[in-house]
């Protein structure tokens, strides 16, 4: 029975499987080996559409509801909270399956082979707290069976990961640096003749979604109001604008839940009330157009951007005309600069007791893991490690395969 290896991630899934001694990954979407791990309810045409396909009718304004990052809110109650969501109600336990069942009928497409088995990827810890790590892969499980899987077993990413690595001389130490979107995780191995051998594994709750939620904080919520004054109805004097609003604006699985009457009543007063008429006029127009989606991935963009070039910016065309906010690679660099030092201090709890410098190569993996700040923290943890970076976006299914062909 045919195994599908699958890296559900919070930003980007891959699938592949083995054909005879070669990983054939899942061509999930026409010419790509990377599907989005997004999902547009379209309100006038009555269909759920997955991946780009869901980015685009987000982009080009269709009505309906866009969501992304679930992977996040797997664990929590919210996951089986049955809501209104587009045009049909549904827990978000559902939407993870109806997106699994796409790529499992994507798989079949590319193979015609029917995948009843599945090899899930998961972070080392969903959540920090060991409930809700074992609930969110209790909810993942259930998720899969509900696409149609009757099996499913988890391995964690980077140890998935290091299957791919390439070989190191023997008794040598390599270590995985997995940085997605949701989670940062490490697994510390060894090579041993034609094997690799887990010596340990560690990770965090911190990805690319916190690194885009710290930009937005810090570079385009101000433009919205946040850290502002607000008139107080009666009296004199003023209070600042509450933070949670501007919280939730900027963190992608809490977007798609803000459009509620609460919500456009709060901002309303804030727009009547605020000293700062522009910028709250602006948080208004996100609210009322819902806009929260078009703004964060214009942070995601100008966070890219940055870490490329020297000097790039945020465009918030969508919001407003003519729109932008400088962001420096330095800029950017300073305001990531906490989460990075707590990546780095995981990377260094990984390795236990081995030193830094017995760990002969550093490979990334995630897409999150080739920001420039992450590498110079790697570099500097360890300066004599050669850095593998090959297969940053597949390596975690491809190990996937590999795994699942060694069980059947």
């Amino acid at each position: 029975m045919p195994t599908l290896g699958i890296d559900f991630g919070t930003s980007n899934t891959a699938a592949a499987v083995m054909a005879g001694d070669t990983v054939f990954r899942i061509p999930v979407e026409p010419g790509r080996e990377t599907l989005p791990t997004s999902v547009f309810f379209d309100m006038d045409r009555k269909r759920t559409l997955i991946g780009s396909a869901a980015n685009a009718a987000l982009i080009d304004g269709r009505e309906g509801r866009f969501m992304r990052a679930l992977k996040s809110v797997l664990g929590t109650p919210l996951m089986r909270e049955q809501r209104q969501i587009g045009y049909e109600k549904m827990t978000l336990l559902q939407v993870v399956a109806r997106f699994l069942s796409t790529v499992r009928e994507r798989a079949y497409d590319a193979t015609r082979l029917e995948f009843d088995a599945a090899l899930s990827g998961r972070p080392v810890r969903f959540h920090p707290d060991p409930a809700r790590h074992a609930q969110a892969q209790l909810d993942l499980a259930e998720a899969y069976q509900l696409a149609g899987f009757k099996t499913v077993s988890f391995l964690p990413e980077p140890e998935a990961a290091a299957l791919t690595a390439g070989r190191l001389e023997q008794r040598q130490l390599g270590l995985v640096v997995d940085i997605g979107g949701g989670t940062s995780d490490f697994t510390l191995y060894r090579q041993d003749a034609d094997a690799i051998h887990v010596l340990n594994s560690h990770g965090v709750r911190i990805g690319g979604t916190d690194f885009d939620r710290l930009v937005s904080l810090a570079h385009v919520m101000p433009l919205l109001g946040r850290g502002g004054d607000v008139r107080n109805a009666f009296g004199s004097g003023t209070t600042t604008a509450p933070n949670a609003i501007f919280n939730d604006l900027a963190t992608w699985e809490k977007i798609a839940f803000l459009y509620t009457a609460d919500t456009r009543r709060l901002v309303a007063d804030l727009a009547k009330m605020g000293v700062d008429q522009k910028a709250f006029d602006r948080l208004d127009e996100v609210i009322d157009m819902e806009l929260g989606h078009d703004i964060a991935f214009a942070v995601e963009a100008g966070k890219i951007a940055a870490n490329d070039t020297p000097q790039g910016v945020i465009d918030l065309g969508a919001l407003e005309r003519g729109l932008t906010v400088p962001l420096s690679a330095q800029a950017l660099g300073d305001t990531l600069s906490d989460l990075t030092a707590d990546i780095k201090e995981a990377a260094y709890e990984a390795l236990g007791d081995t030193a830094p410098r017995d760990v002969a190569a550093v490979v990334f993996v995630g897409g999150s893991s080739l920001m420039g700040t992450m590498t110079q923290a790697m570099t500097e943890l360890f300066p004599q490690a050669r850095q593998v970076r090959a297969q940053a976006f597949t390596a975690v299914s491809d190990g996937l395969a590999m795994a699942a062909a060694r069980l059947t």
